[in-house]
């Protein structure tokens, strides 16, 4: 045998022992950077390439090719589904991201990929026996009397299981799947390259926005000890909603891959069967969940930005009071004051229909002449329904369709937008579009009482604002007495509104339009 044959040989033993050993000790081949690189990249070629040639030489303005867009956009994002359950962990959370950006993405997409919200693939037990064994420092025996064996909910970075300690307290403990923070370094890199690598080839979509957040929020949403340090912050924040549960953090169990919590009993927010079950008012809870998240965004400035169902749960308690449970605390945004002065001066024009306002905080927003585009993103509304007052247009199924094929039509300048506006938004969009989901599962869609919850924050951050701006007593007791009185208008339209939506109100309006089209019968 020569020896060059003889290389070749050993060389070849050498490797195949290796690939036996890894296979013998479970080691998962998709696991290696190479591959979860070469299948993002095969997916997004073959994606490019549909896009390209599918509408090479299609009129852009022709029903053929909005046709054809439609059917591409679903082949793509169901090769771009597959690849991310194939992948897993950080490429997972950035399908979730996309199904929940329901009227700021093309339909296919945002239908195709919410599913990962409810449906990520799951790690078996052994490796979330693992991450406890390496982390606490014990068998999973030794630290509960019990664990199921199945995970309670199933997410992009980690499983919850139910526990019971020691003591007899029962505690939900959240694992982080065993590897997701060894892959995230290559997967984030990897997702950059690509999403670059569609700008170039496709300049008039930039979503170059997706890959900066996710870069700069994965590592704090990896991170279990910050995620349980949120959960404290929120509850002691918020402590004034007594509607609002938030899970107790046990840190003698918790790490940078563990977080166990006090475990909380309901049902999923949209779980519509649970609510008639237990005898719960659908319109309450959507009106306290707007409370609550109007508080954050407006007034305090500290945003629970993952509000989709798997997070949010509806408790009866023994007293029979109704609980919001706020789960999953690994992503908040912190809004700056000057970002949520011009937000909320912003909604405040959107809610008097005043376009010169909307112009003016549209610019300062840095949406700047897309400000017709940008207020119909914020409140999911047709431009008809902005201009006319979107607390006076009644919501319909036919404007919830019209609004998300503009978002197919209008997809450049959408991305265009993203990419203009302050990052702090973009988080604050998505958070937007999850409760719009809610309400719409709930059939609640926003009325009224939730412009007015919204109207009442905004006059408190614009008033709170103008107080950090006087420095002596009679310009403070103006903008009080100012801040008053809008609050107090406020109060008025609400007692309107419910007299108008009362059995009286209607029976009013009956009476009133049967009147009138007497009047107008010929003689």
């Amino acid at each position: 045998m020569s020896r060059r044959l003889l290389k070749y040989v050993i060389a070849g033993g050498t490797m195949a022992s290796g690939f036996e050993y890894l296979r013998r000790h479970d080691f998962d081949v998709s696991s290696i950077g190479v591959v979860r690189f070469g299948r993002a990249f095969a997916a997004a070629v073959y994606i490019f390439a549909d896009y390209k040639i599918t509408l090479k030489g299609v009129d852009r303005k022709s029903e053929v090719y909005r046709q054809l867009m439609s059917k591409i956009h679903l082949r793509s994002a169901i090769r771009l589904r597959e690849m991310c359950c194939a992948n897993g962990g950080v490429f997972i959370k950035v399908g979730q991201h996309v199904g929940a950006l329901e009227y700021l993405l093309p339909a296919e997409y945002v239908q195709t990929m919410k599913v990962l919200h409810n449906d990520a693939p799951q790690s078996p037990l052994k490796d979330m026996h693992r991450v406890i064994e390496e982390d606490l420092g014990k068998e999973v025996q030794e630290l509960f009397t019990s664990f199921s064996e199945k995970p309670i909910g199933a997410a992009s970075l980690a499983q919850v299981y139910k526990a019971t300690l020691h003591d007899g307290t029962v505690v939900a403990v959240k694992v982080q799947h065993l590897n997701v923070k060894k892959h995230s370094f290559v997967d984030l890199k990897t997702m950059e390259l690509l999403i670059h690598a569609a700008a170039w080839l496709f300049p008039e979509f930039q979503f170059l926005w997706l890959a900066e957040e996710t870069k700069k929020n994965l590592p704090l949403e990896l991170d279990f000890v910050h995620e349980g340090h949120n959960c404290e912050k929120v509850a002691k924040l918020y402590k004034h909603f007594k509607f609002l549960k938030v899970p107790k953090v046990y840190w003698k169990l918790t790490t940078g891959r563990i977080l166990t919590m006090e475990f909380c009993e309901g049902g999923k927010v949209d779980d519509k069967e649970y609510m008639k079950k237990h005898n719960i008012n659908v319109d309450k809870i959507s009106k306290n969940l707007g409370k609550l998240y109007s508080e954050m965004i407006f007034v305090k400035g500290y945003v629970h930005c993952d509000p989709h169902p798997g997070n949010i749960f509806i408790n009866k308690t023994d007293e029979n009071d109704v609980e919001i449970v706020l789960l999953d605390h690994g992503l908040y945004q912190t809004l700056t004051d000057d970002f949520r002065l011009n937000y909320s001066l912003m909604w405040q024009s959107l809610i008097n229909a005043d376009i010169e306002g909307i112009k003016k905080h549209s610019q300062a927003l840095g949406a700047g002449e897309l400000y017709g585009l940008f207020a119909c993103m914020l409140t999911a509304r047709s431009w008809t329904a902005v201009t006319t007052g979107i607390d006076k247009v009644q919501h319909s199924d036919a404007e919830a369709d019209e609004i998300k094929q503009s978002a197919a039509t209008y997809l450049p300048e959408i991305s265009d937008l993203l990419n203009r506006v302050p990052r702090q938004m973009l988080l604050v969009l998505k958070t937007n579009d999850l409760l719009r989901g809610i309400e719409w599962t709930l059939q609640t869609h926003a009325d009224a009482s939730s412009f007015i919850n919204m109207s009442r924050c905004c006059v408190r951050a614009v008033t709170d604002h103008e107080l950090r701006q006087c420095h002596s007593w009679l310009p403070r007791t103006r903008v009080h007495l100012k801040g008053m009185v809008m609050q107090r208008k406020i109060d008025i339209y609400e007692i309107y509104m419910w007299f108008w939506t009362s059995f009286i109100g209607r029976w009013v309006r009956k009476v009133f339009s049967g009147s009138i089209a007497v009047r107008a019968l010929p003689s």
